[in-house]
Order: C-alpha cells, then sequence, then structure tokens
C-alpha cells in the first residue's frame, strides 16, 4: 500500500464515520451547538420532560410572588385590624 492509498483510506474512514454519527443523532434528535471558542454541546432537539420541568418551576415562581405579596399584605392587614381595635376601645 503506497502513501496516498493510505491517505484516501484514512480520508474515506473519517468521511463515514462523521455520517454515521450525524445519522445516529438525527435519529435520536441530539443537536450538537459550537461557540466562538470552539467549544461542542449537545443538547436534545425535542426533550418533553424540559417542557414540563420548565412548566413546573413557572408555577412554582408563580406562587412564591403570591405567598410574598399575601406575606407583604397579611402585615398590613394585621396592622389594619390593630388600628380598628384602637378605634373600637375608644
Amino acid at each position: 500500500m503506497n502513501p496516498f492509498e493510505m491517505v484516501i483510506g484514512i480520508i474515506l474512514i473519517i468521511t463515514i464515520g462523521s455520517v454515521l454519527k450525524a445519522r445516529y443523532q438525527a435519529q435520536h434528535g441530539i443537536l450538537e451547538d459550537e461557540d466562538e471558542d470552539g467549544n461542542r454541546t449537545q443538547r436534545i432537539a425535542h426533550d418533553p420532560e424540559k417542557g414540563q420541568m420548565a412548566r413546573e418551576i413557572s408555577e412554582l415562581k408563580e406562587r412564591i410572588h403570591v405567598l410574598e405579596r399575601i406575606a407583604t399584605d397579611s402585615h398590613g392587614s394585621n396592622d389594619l385590624k390593630r388600628q380598628i381595635e384602637e378605634l373600637r376601645e375608644k
């Protein structure tokens, strides 16, 4: 085997490997992103669990907002109740 055939063989092996990798990722919905520094990250295109977790997080944030509002408003209502009782005593 001469050096030219070896180079062609290596290129062919690398190309076939890249095609098989892309095919596998496409079948399983895996996307590969590359940033400016050349770092690659993989993510699943349509992960239903991720959407469900995002909905739960937004619901929990809404609950926390409501609880914070109740906590701050109850302080005002307690103060209001105290003032009403003071007026009743007069």
